[in-house]
Parts: C-alpha cells; structure tokens; sequence
C-alpha cells in the first residue's frame, strides 16, 4: 500500500525545523595564519593584516571586526587605507590590485570588493616593467602611485583605477637628470618605496634600491633634487619638518638627508651603524618621531650584528637615554607608531608589531614601555593546542575568582586602554558568560572569555610545576642581562617549544558549580583541581594505577611517566591541584568525566579505565580492556616500534572490505597496490586509503583489529540499571571495540562520605555486533530528555530529571544511533548514519535549542562526521533533522578539533592559531555588528553635497572635494588638499 504524505504536518515540521535551526558561519577567533602585509588607517583607527592565503581582516574597538577574501589564491603583500576614508587597497603577490570598501548595509558596515586592476605595460615590455613594488596612496585620496621593479612610477586614478599616462614617471626620465658616472657604476634597480612629502602633496620622494633617492614635482613633471646614495636601500622616512630624511641601509646603517633644492646631493648629513662596524644585518625600516619630552623616537627593526645575533627578530627603540631592543619569537611582518592628537600628530603613543605569530602593542609613555594587552588576536597557538573545553552559563561567583586570578598574572601589562579604537560595535551584549578552555602542548590549559567576537584570555593555568622537568622556573624570558649590548629584551608570548611532550594536555573537564577542574595529558597523568583565591605551598601526592592489572606477557614500549616533585611546591591564586593520578602504563588519557557531586573522577586510555575518589585520595576500580592482540596499544605514541606483519595483514583486511562497496565506481582503485612496493611505501599507501572517506556499508569489524580496547567515551548518571524501582549512581564506560561497560555505585551519603568507602561492582555489559567505536553515551529521563549535569539542579538551573517512567540509554557509535531500554538493555530503536557514503561519528554532543519567539527549548544531538558535515538529530525520537556541509573533509585537523557548545554553537581549528566560530542555532548567534564612518573631515558640511557616490565597479566619476563650504572643480594635485 502506498503511503501519502499529509503535507500539513510535513509543512509544520519544516518551519518548526525553520524556527530551530539555522547554520552560519560567525566569526573567526585568534590569529591570522600566515600573516604577510600590515595597513593602519590613523583617521578611521582601524588595523588590517593580510594573510598568505588572500584574507583580509580589519580591526578596530574590541568588537569590530571584518573580513574580506580575494578570489585569487595569491599572498596579499601591501595594504594601504586611502586617507581619511573608508576605502583600502590590497596589492598581490600575482601584482593585482584589488580596491575594498566599508559600505553602510542596514545599519552595519560591510566590507566589499569594489574593483580590481593589474598594470598593462607597453606592448612587448618584460614583466619587471609592471611588476609593482611599492604602492604610495596619496594624500589627495583620488591617486595611486605604482613604483615597479624595472623603475618606473605609474599614477593610477581610483577608485575607477583609469591609468593617467601623462603623469608617469619612466626610469629614462630620471636617468637622465643624474651624473653619468653614477649611472654608469649602478643600475637604479627597482622602486623600493615612494613617500609624499609631509608638508607639499606635490612632492614625492622615489627611493630605488641600488640606493639613489629622487624628490620628484608632480605638476611639473621634473625631479627637483638627487640624493645619492651608495649603499642598497631598504626604507625612507620623510620627517615631519619637511626638510630631512632618513634611509635605511642593507649594511645595517641609517643616514640623514636635508632637502635643500640643490642638486645632486652626494654625502648624507649624518650616518650611523647602530650596533657597531662590524657587518650587520639590514635595517628593513626606520621611523623618527619627534617628542616634547626631549629627543625624538628613533624606531628601526633589524641591524643586528649578523654573526652573533643574525638569527634575531630585533626592533630597536631608542628615546633620551633609554635604548631597548625589542627581541620578538617569530618574523617581523611590520610596524607602525600610533600617535595621540586630533590629527593623529602629536606625542608617540604605542608601537604595533606584527610577527608571524603574534600581534604585539607596546606602551610608549610608561616607564619601562610595557605591553599593552590585545583584546583580540592574541596567539591562541602560543603553545601548540592540543585540547578543547567549552563551559555555557558560568556563574557570576566563579566568573569573578578566575578573573581575580588572571588579574594578579597580568599585572606586567601597561595599564592603558587598548589604542586602536575605530568603528562601533553595535552588538548586544551576549546574554551569558562561556568559557572556553585550551589545553596546549606545554602543560598549560588557558582560559578564554568566549561569550562575544573577542576571544579574551582570562587565566593561564601551568600543570609543569606539578613535574620535575628540564624548565627553569627561574627563567624569567623578559629580563635581559644588565649591560648587555645590544639591550635585548624578550616580547610576545608565542612559544612554540615544550619542554617536555609528555606534559601536553589532553582531556579538560570543568565543573562550574563547584569550581573543581580535573585535566588529563599524555603520560597517563590526570590531575584534580580547586580554585583558591590565595596562593598556597603544598605537596601532590600521585596515585599509581596498573590498568594491566598485573597482567603477564604485556610490555610497554613508549614514553616513561612524569616524576612527581617531592618538596611542596607554591602555587599562585587559582586552580591548585591536590590529587594526582599517575596510569601505568603512562598512555595518553583518551577519556575524562567528573562528578562532583560524587567527587568522582573517571578516566581512561588504550589499556583501560578505572574511577577515582578525590574526596577520599583513594583509587575505586580499574577495569582493564585491552584485547591479547592489541600489540600496538603497548607500543605508545612516542614509539616508532611496529608489527609490518600486523599491519600488513589489518590494512589488507580493510581493503578487501571495501572492494566490495567500491567496485562499481573505483574499480582500479585498491586493486591496483604493487606487492613489489618497499615495505614503507606500501604501508603509506595504504594508510591513505584506510584513512580517505570511501563508501562502504556498515560491517561487523573483527575484535582483533588494533586498539580496540581503547576507551573513547565516560559518562556518570543517576539511572535504573539494576532493577526499574531504584535508581542507582552508575558509570558507563563505551571502546574503540564497540563495548559498553555499566558499573553500579554506592556513594555514602554526605553525613558519611568521608568515612564510608564508595563501592562499584559491574552491572552490564553490552557488545555492538558491528564493533564500531563508541563515540557518546546519554542517558534519557523518563520524558526523553537528557539527564542535568551534577550539582545543576541543586543550583535551581535545571528541573529534576523524570525518574516516573523507561530511562533509555543512547549509545553513538561511529557508524549509527540505537537507543536501548533500562534497566533491562533491550534495543527499543536506532537510526543508522548511512549505509553507502561513508560518513562516521568523530563528534557528538548535546545541545538545547529554541526560536526566537518561544522561550521553551528542545535538547537534540549535534554530530560532526569525517565528511565534516554537521546533523542535528531530534531526542528522544532520534530522527535526523537538519544537516549542513561545515568542515572540508580533508581538513583532517579541523575535524578532530571541533568543540560543540550547550546551547547549538561550535568552534574548530581552520589553522594551528584560528577558530571558526559557527552556530546552528536561530536563537543563539555570535557574530560581529559594527560600524565604521567616514572621518568627520571628509563629510561634507552641505548634505546636499555628499563626497562619496556609490557607483559600479570600475567606472570613474566627476572627482569633488570640500573646501570650507564651497565644491568646486577638483584638479589634479589641488592646495585645498
């Protein structure tokens, strides 16, 4: 019989789903990935960075933020702001310029590509003639002017990019105006920089870099002095007065220049080499700014002595008496000085670097020039990240004691407001306070404030201290020796060495009701911690626990344990931790859960799990799940030890397999691997294909394939397991080999819980007969809602759970969803991910969501496949309800970091140093509302005027400017401007 659909309730359903659920990507947390080009905008206060893969992002106030992309896959080298409007340019490492602008779109600000452009050349010239290498917005905001690698300047008209041929500036003009015996020992090179000069538009100084530098008359297309130059030139700086320049060398020298209007002029005023006659490393750039609190500001980056200090990453900071070398981690990218006064011309105020890790402020007008810290791209990756946590809805008492922590950490930073302060941000505030926590690589876990655009950092936390290891706690990496020349003082937090791996942070758990912590590595050492406001001297005791359980024939491979320090060690204010426990063998920690009602820590690696009492100091259980044949979970992750035979033999098994399935559409695929392939190669073969998305059904996997003991999953509830009248303290505990294990507790009551011993004793075991890993374990409540975290209900944030009717256990694997009665575990149904694509569970979580409209939420399952493709499956009913395309599925990394929130948000790594932000909620959306203006300077006084026109792309208009209140014609190079 056939089956109609009533088109009412599926066209209800639909807009239920509608109200529910919606994907967008939000907002990208952290540090650009490979930054190249920096651009700063003194009349709109906003940075922009662009990034090797074509990314533009702007940056104002804490919560302005923009982002562009170029279509082209090409490194952005330059960006420059037009002044005193709201448009930049981007030039490409392809040498094409591409024209962007903040458009005002229903209140907010956007930033669009508005025009693009390449330089054509004559016909038959070699590339170099447009290859462009410098770029000089000018003053006037109607030209560009495009220095090029064969010497030429081209004048571009924007935002139409219409090329004014009349008023170039060919190489051949310039030859020919200079002394014959200086052509003739030295070819003039490439443009490296253009600079207008403060005080006359008309005049632009062209620096080449064999070093020759030419002050040129724009309106009367002749040059009016030579300055010439015998070292390769890298910067020009034009000062303020008009009358003096600086260059700086390749040799590692900078020199002084006067304009005076004779020509040529062939010995600079002044040279030095800063850092001494021996040979030095270029000065890459140099900026002198003047100071009514005595001498100028001498800032240059580079010229360090090449022999003993060429592998630095130096700027040089040199006022009065006070001469620092700011000594950096990465690669200087660029800087540039931001300066107080209405006309952005008065004292200096901070330096802005950026590197190729991280962006760093430092305050210029307090003793000492501390760094001011970022509220936004600050290095997540300052340490490798290793982890994610997220924590939805801290209580405000728990929110303030970490805040108070961090607080007494940071207090080396300036205490000045965060500089660069442009647009608005018109964003509400969030509704709650999230934390998100990072473990890293060198034993530290992070805390960020993750409730808005920016992701703050709150508190560090350092598990080292716990560890004898080779770090010093005394070194103090910001503190140079006295007299030490040059002066170097270490900056920026990036680090990307860890003194021991072993440290690295695995597993967080956060319980924000009680404020106890508990964080796992990579040695098998899980740590429990509570936040103390005072700082305290205390000793950790470890507890050893042998999750082979003595078992013979067994003999770990990889890394050793962590030693204990055996002194007490003091602890500043904050998570201070106060039990240890030590697994043997010290395997990674692949799984954590924390009752804290309970005070129960339950974890597990490759070898087993157990529970532990952290009230007591006493271990409970271990329960050891290694398979006889799991050879390879002895080896640990640092060993390079392995069974060819074995993996020969499991790879060939998963290739058979999938024959099968792949044959109609990949017929050559597997079946074409070489017998005759060296044993390293044909292992690499096949871990591809093992690891690409293929299609296959789901199939029974056979228990002797490697870590299937491998504990993937720990969860606590307050269910039936024993019998349908009592409910019981239980643990369940899902592997790698599709098993799921059940312990019944007994927890003493609170009147007896420091005496009475919590006992555990095995309950249920269930095998999943297609021995797919167990991802998720949820306990549903008698109305099908899952149960409340600990101590939720006692602080009034959750109902009790429905204790009157079937609890069901819900069981993910990779592969599909089956939902099992208790106590009895009989099957009730289940919902298989798919049968022939080859998608599998790598994360799963439980989210509430709601619309905009109703305040009462629905709990779903949220799942992120190796497809990267998110669904949203509906509880208790477990009905797929929505799906949407998220992750590239080869973005293996990006996948495997992915962190689902409480409440239908999510974040995942898109680089070592970024988080993508994306939600799937209607009701909960993170992402910026800004707006930026033009400055006042450039609006026009006659609203009947306006100064900017929306126009097509590339088509050119009539040119105006203001002047007082009357608009006249605009000539090329007008006195107004």
């Amino acid at each position: 019989m056939k089956r109609f659909r009533r088109h009412g309730h599926e066209s209800q359903r639909d807009k239920h789903k509608q109200d529910l659920y919606q994907f967008n990507k939000t907002v990208e947390h952290g540090f650009p990935h490979q930054p190249s080009a920096l651009g700063f905008s003194p009349s709109l206060q906003l940075l922009a960075i662009g990034t090797r893969s074509g990314a533009i992002k702007l940056y104002g106030a804490p919560g302005v933020e923009f982002m562009g992309l170029h279509d082209e896959n090409a490194a952005v080298t330059q960006v420059h702001f037009l002044p005193n409007q709201v448009e930049l340019v981007t030039l490409l490492d392809d040498n094409s310029l591409h024209m962007w602008t903040l458009r005002a779109h229903n209140s907010m600000s956007e930033l669009l590509e508005i025009g693009r452009f390449t330089l054509s050349g004559p016909p038959g010239a070699p590339p170099s003639v447009t290859r462009v290498t410098a770029v000089l917005a000018h003053s006037s905001g109607e030209l560009l002017l495009l220095g090029t690698e064969g010497g030429h300047v081209f004048v571009v008209e924007v935002p139409g990019f219409r090329e004014l041929e009349e008023n170039n500036i060919s190489v051949e003009d310039v030859q020919n105006r200079i002394p014959e015996d200086y052509v003739g020992r030295r070819n003039l090179e490439c443009v490296e920089t253009l600079h207008e000069n403060p005080l006359n538009p008309r005049q632009v100084l062209i620096g080449y870099s064999r070093g020759l530098m030419v002050l040129w008359d724009l309106d009367r297309q002749r040059p009016i002095q030579h300055f010439l130059g015998t070292q390769q030139l890298e910067s020009v700086w034009w000062m303020e007065d008009g009358e003096n320049i600086l260059s700086s060398h390749s040799d590692g020298s900078y020199c002084q220049w006067t304009v005076t209007g004779e020509d040529p002029q062939t010995e600079p005023e002044k040279q030095e080499m800063p850092y001494g006659s021996f040979p030095c490393k270029a000065i890459s750039k140099v900026i002198q700014l003047p100071s009514k609190q005595g001498p100028p500001f001498l800032i240059f980056s580079g010229g360090m002595p090449r022999a003993s200090y060429g592998d630095r990453h130096c700027i040089s900071v040199i006022h009065s008496k006070t001469h620092e070398a700011l000594d950096f981690t990465s690669r200087i990218i660029d800087f540039f000085v931001i300066r107080e006064g209405v006309n952005h011309r008065g004292e200096p105020s901070a330096l802005v670097v950026l590197v190729e890790e991280e962006l760093i402020v430092v305050d210029l007008q307090t003793e000492g020039w501390p760094v001011i810290q970022t509220p936004y791209l600050v290095p997540l990756h300052c340490s490798a990240i290793t982890c994610s946590h997220h924590v939805s809805s801290i209580p405000l008492k728990l929110w303030e004691r970490v805040q108070a922590a961090g607080a007494q950490q940071n207090t080396h930073y300036s205490k000045k407001p965060w500089p660069i302060n442009g647009g608005q941000n018109l964003a509400p505030d969030p509704p709650q306070r999230d934390l998100l926590l990072t473990g890293h690589e060198d034993g530290t876990v992070r805390f960020w404030d993750a409730s808005g655009v920016c992701l703050y950092p709150m508190y560090k936390l350092s598990t080292a201290g716990v560890f004898l290891t080779d770090a010093d706690p005394n070194d103090n990496m910001n503190q140079g020796s006295e007299g030490e020349w040059p002066p170097f003082r270490k900056v920026g937090c990036f680090d990307p060495y860890s003194d021991d791996p072993r440290l690295g942070i695995q597993k967080i758990h956060l319980c924000k009701y009680s404020g106890y912590l508990t964080v796992a590595g990579t040695a098998g050492q899980i740590l429990v911690l509570e936040l103390n406001d005072e700082a305290a001297e205390q000793t950790v005791e470890a507890t050893v626990v042998d999750l082979l359980q003595g078992q013979e024939g067994f003999r770990w491979k990889g890394q050793a344990r962590l030693d204990v320090r055996e002194e007490p060690v003091l602890f500043p204010p904050g998570f201070q931790p106060f039990a240890l426990v030590q697994c043997q063998p010290p395997a990674v920690v692949t799984a954590i859960a924390l009752h804290s009602e309970w005070k129960l820590v339950a974890f597990g690696t490759s070898h087993g799990f157990g529970f532990y009492d952290y009230h007591q100091r006493n271990n409970i259980l271990v329960k050891c799940t290694l398979n006889p044949s799991d050879q390879m979970a002895l080896e640990g992750p640092l060993s390079r030890v392995k069974s060819i035979k074995k993996s020969l033999r499991q790879s060939f098994r998963r290739i058979r397999r999938s024959r099968v399935s792949m044959r109609k559409h990949h017929t050559n695929n597997a079946a074409k691997v070489h017998i005759t392939l060296h044993n390293s190669e044909l292992l690499r073969v096949l871990q591809e294909i093992n690891l690409a998305p293929v299609q296959r059904k789901i199939e029974a996997r056979s228990s002797d394939d490697s870590f299937t003991g491998l504990v993937r999953t720990l969860y606590f509830a307050d269910t039936f397991v024993s019998d349908s009248s009592h409910s019981t303290p239980s643990l369940w505990a899902g592997t790698n080999g599709g098993a799921v294990f059940a312990y019944v507790l007994r927890v003493p009551s609170l009147e007896r819980r420091a005496e009475d011993p919590v006992v555990a004793h095995a309950a249920k075991e269930i095998q999943l007969m297609h021995r797919a890993p167990v991802v998720g374990l949820v306990v549903l409540d008698g109305k099908g809602a899952p149960l409340p975290e600990p101590l939720e209900v006692a602080h009034d944030l959750a109902r009790s759970p429905e204790m009157h009717g079937s609890h069901h256990l819900l069981v993910v694997s990779e592969e599909q969803f089956k939902l099992f009665t208790l106590p009895k575990v009989s099957s009730k149904s289940k919902l298989k991910l798919t049968a022939v694509d080859g998608s599998r569970v790598r994360r799963v979580g439980v989210a509430w969501f709601g619309s905009r409209t109703d305040e009462q939420l629905e709990s779903s399952l949220v799942v992120l496949t190796n497809q990267g493709e998110l669904h949203v499956i509906s509880l208790p009913s477990i009905k797929m309800m929505v799906h949407y395309p998220c992750i590239r599925r080869e973005d293996v990394s990006g996948i495997a970091s992915c962190v689902f929130t409480k409440y239908g948000q999510g974040f995942y790594l898109i680089s070592p140093s970024e988080f993508e932000r994306f939600s799937l909620s209607t009701r909960w959306v993170v992402e910026p509302h800004c707006l930026v203006e033009a400055p006042l300077q450039m609006r026009p006084k006659n609203p009947s005027s306006p100064v900017h026109r929306d126009q097509p792309d590339g088509v050119p208009t009539e040119h105006r400017c203001v002047c007082s209140c009357v608009i006249v014609q605009k000539p090329l190079f007008p006195s107004c401007c």
